[in-house]
């Protein structure tokens, strides 16, 4: 039985540039034949992982339920191994062979030769194996022949190692029980049976309305400077834009209890956090310049059993316009609950709703209204424990 939760939320954002693409612009796209204002998927999630964080500062997550991102594994391991009491002037070169046994790389530099997404348990294990495996870590292996291709030298640095350092390892990376590994997935280039497909889809949130880009044009005076020098010692532009987004994402309790290795207490804990985190975490992108932090104020999160996602974005394929004096989100929310009430009655479906509707809404049959982010949390895992039975 097949059971999706799907979180909608509208946010207005003041002048802001949360996103940037390389020219230092707000992100944008068009969609329904006008511009919109863009925030790609992958700042959104990022956002969030930072959430996670925050809540392993507050003992709400545990420090090994959440993964890091990173070249800097060699770091990790030295650090590990050296509180394990081995020798500082061996475990450098003993991480480099243990990781050169499954094919991971370490540079002249010290880095991987791309960034590893790993759970900190998979992390602290690896520490783990090399301490217990030390003394049959040796640096025998014959150097690769002079101009021999790098994913050749892996290979032979794998084929060289301890056969049972090797088969340690590779049932290491397993996700290591990381909510955001779980959630969002990874890739391992190197070991690809190792990969883990994402229990969770986040949508590029983007604007319900045209947007065009506005220019800041500031100066800076030197505090310094004689009195009598005028002229500023500093100009430039920054572009922002304002804009309401549609923020959306999907996931999937069955294969978020998979990649957590059946461990449904921490799926129902890590599914909670990523719902608050979608709703109060936001992009850090210039805030120190615009202090764009303005919550969502509509959210609606449904629990649908037996039936495909939906994202609601054609609710907006028509770009919203608003007379003075309306409200561009409330508006927006009322196009949100036309299109969810067209498309259930298209297509069906069973499904539990609730929504967090500051704008006062009519709701339509778009779900039950809750008075908190606290209670709209637990109603969903309410609705989800009670589809589980």
């Amino acid at each position: 039985m097949k059971k999706l939760i799907e979180i909608h939320a509208l946010q207005n954002f003041a002048p802001s540039n949360l996103n940037r693409d390389d020219t230092g612009a707000p992100k944008d796209a068009l969609f329904g034949g006008s511009r919109r204002a863009r925030v790609s998927s992958q700042c959104l999630k990022r956002s969030i992982r930072q959430h996670f964080s925050d809540l392993v500062n507050q003992h709400t997550l545990a420090s090994d339920d959440i993964a890091c991102r990173t070249k800097r594994v060699l770091d990790a391991l030295v650090k590990s191994l050296k509180e394990k009491g081995r020798a500082e002037a061996e475990v450098e070169e003993k991480s480099r062979l243990a990781l050169a046994a499954v094919e991971l790389t370490v540079k002249d530099d010290g880095k991987s030769e791309y960034l590893l997404f790993l759970g900190q348990r998979e992390i602290n294990n690896i520490a783990d194996i090399i301490d217990k495996k030390w003394d049959s870590i040796i640096s025998s292996q014959t150097p690769p022949a002079e101009g021999k291709k790098a994913g050749k030298a892996k290979k032979q640095a794998a084929q060289n190692a301890d056969p049972e350092l090797k088969k340690a390892l590779e049932k290491v990376f397993n996700g290591g029980k990381a909510l955001d590994v779980a959630l969002f997935g990874r890739m391992l280039a190197d070991m690809p049976e190792k990969n883990q497909h994402a229990a969770c889809q986040v949508a590029h949130a983007i604007s319900t309305h045209a947007v065009e880009r506005e220019f800041d044009f500031y100066t800076a005076v030197d505090d310094l400077k004689p009195e009598e020098t005028a002229g500023a010692d500093m100009m430039g532009a920054v572009e922002f834009n304002s804009a309401c987004f549609y923020r959306y994402a999907v996931v999937d309790w069955e294969k978020l209890v998979e990649n957590l290795q059946k461990d449904t207490e921490l799926a129902a804990k890590g599914l909670r956090a990523f719902l608050e985190g979608f709703v109060v975490a936001e992009p850090t992108g210039m805030q120190n310049t615009f202090a764009a932090h303005n919550p969502p104020e509509f959210v609606a999160i449904t629990v649908r059993r037996n039936g495909a996602p939906r994202n609601l974005a054609n609710a907006f394929e028509t770009a919203v316009r608003v007379r003075i004096n309306e409200s561009l989100t409330k508006k927006s929310a009322e196009e949100l609950a036309v299109k969810a009430k067209a498309l259930k009655a298209a297509f069906g479906g069973e499904e539990r709703t609730f929504a967090l509707n500051l704008p006062g809404i009519d709701l339509n049959g778009f779900g039950t209204k809750v008075d908190s982010l606290e209670n709209l949390l637990s109603e969903t895992m309410k609705a989800l424990a009670a589809e589980k039975e």
